[in-house]
């Protein structure tokens, strides 16, 4: 009973340490109904070059289950591209494949692991890797290949209603939404979707506004035979996950003339009042940054061409085939710790412990500094130790001990961010 008073104090003193219309000639889709107006997705061109369109929420395309017959073989599916631990601890992308028949299963998934490591070579998503699980759910199509490919009149029906020529525009790949969300429910959990089409053709689309009960932040679709096609999710993620706003525009738009924005890559402040208000980027001004050239404040972004600056002349939030600028990767690194943790371990957060157990953490990723402390007391000698035996220290009676792991990157400047990558994990220690 002592010993439990004593755990019971410990734990209640404790604080917090540091802690892309027009469909194919041949099927014209309905129109639009209250229950689906429509959303704005962005469109891709293969020359980089981003533009936007209102688009319907449903497909004419999908392939409806016929009444009493038995579901696809495979269809549903789920296989791990890349795990790197709990889904709870991690970033879930999750690849759903379109216009694959049953036989085409295991090109999907190759298809889909290609996206993926195109996706990942990207910074900051190649430092950051560790951080995300994929997952990829079969979805199985009556027939192969999707709507508009090759052309205009060309019609297939598939699990999710893939077509290119959506709003009339050639290159935007459109799904339907409903049936994406079906298929995504599949997966362990889902932060993030993509859709990969069975197509060779450059295309895709940006849903960037979806909001789904299951909690992902955004949609992006891509052909999965086209090697450039991965950069349409890349930016996607820049609006789902940075909250980054675009920094293109369009030259019949005007004079930007309302509030600041939210987003962090846009803003009314041109450098030099950004540096006396201390405003947006301030931090990085003057700085080189990855997507080349020197971070200012350059005219014209958030659609607007005049009112509205951007940090740099031409970043991946831009046009295609560039990098994220610093205070867009800055962005994407906290998107990441809005859904994954800096330090995880195969012993759940407050399990009881022995003096003779063994522990273990893992830091995904690189740099990460770990410190521990026993009693709200850190113990000095055991930084950076991601292996421990209890005995060797833990002195008799109840204890707490803590694992604090922060990431020190120098790509997070802003401090209300900083906060997110740091994590803590508390076990509770009988020593003898």
């Amino acid at each position: 009973m002592r010993s439990n008073r004593i755990v019971s104090l410990l734990l209640s003193s404790t604080v917090a340490l540091t802690l892309l219309g027009a469909a194919p000639a041949l099927a014209t889709p309905a129109p639009a109904t209250p229950a689906d107006s429509g959303r704005v997705v962005e469109v891709f061109a293969e020359d980089g070059g981003i533009s936007r369109a209102r688009v319907p929420g449903a497909s004419p395309f999908v392939a409806g289950q016929r009444p009493g017959a038995a579901p696809l073989a495979g269809d549903g599916d789920v296989t791990a591209l890349v795990r790197n631990g709990d889904p709870d601890t991690k970033l879930d992308v999750v690849m759903i494949g379109d216009g694959y028949a049953a036989q085409e299963q295991d090109k999907f998934r190759a298809d889909a692991a290609d996206k993926w490591r195109e996706i990942s070579a990207v910074e900051p998503y190649a430092t950051y890797r560790k951080l995300f699980n994929v997952w990829a759910v079969s979805a199985v199509s009556p027939e192969s290949g999707v709507s508009g490919d090759p052309d205009k009149g060309t019609v297939r029906h598939t699990a999710l209603g893939s077509y290119f020529w959506c709003d009339g525009v050639e290159r935007l790949l459109c799904v339907d939404e409903k049936a994406v969300d079906r298929y995504a429910a599949k997966a362990p959990q889902a932060d993030l979707v993509i859709v990969v089409a069975n197509s060779a053709k450059y295309g895709g689309a940006g849903y960037n506004d979806v909001t789904s009960p299951l909690g992902y932040e955004g949609i992006a679709t891509v052909a999965g035979g086209n090697a450039r096609s991965g950069q349409i999710a890349v930016h996607e993620t820049g609006h789902s996950l940075g909250k980054l706003a675009d920094e293109y525009a369009y030259a019949g738009q005007g004079t930007y003339a309302g509030d600041e924005p939210a987003e962090a890559n846009i803003s009314t402040l041109t450098a030099d009042r950004m540096r006396e208000q201390g405003g947006k980027w301030y931090r990085w001004l003057g700085q080189a940054s990855p997507d080349g050239g020197t971070v200012g404040a350059f005219e014209g972004g958030g659609y607007y061409p005049a009112g509205l600056y951007r940090p740099t002349e031409n970043s991946i939030m831009r046009s295609l085939g560039h990098e994220f600028n610093l205070p867009g990767r800055e962005a994407m690194i906290a998107g990441f710790y809005r859904h994954a943790k800096p330090l995880t371990s195969p012993t759940p957060d407050g399990t009881w412990l022995t003096s003779a157990d063994r522990l273990t953490v893992d830091l995904p990723v690189p740099g990460t500094r770990l410190r521990w402390y026993l009693d709200g007391r850190e113990l000095p000698r055991l930084r950076e130790r991601t292996a421990l035996d209890l005995a060797t220290f833990v002195p008799f009676g109840p204890h707490l001990l803590t694992a604090v792991a922060t990431d020190p990157t120098p790509a997070v400047a802003d401090p209300d961010l900083r906060a997110d990558l740091t994590g803590s994990l508390t076990w509770v220690v009988a020593g003898t």
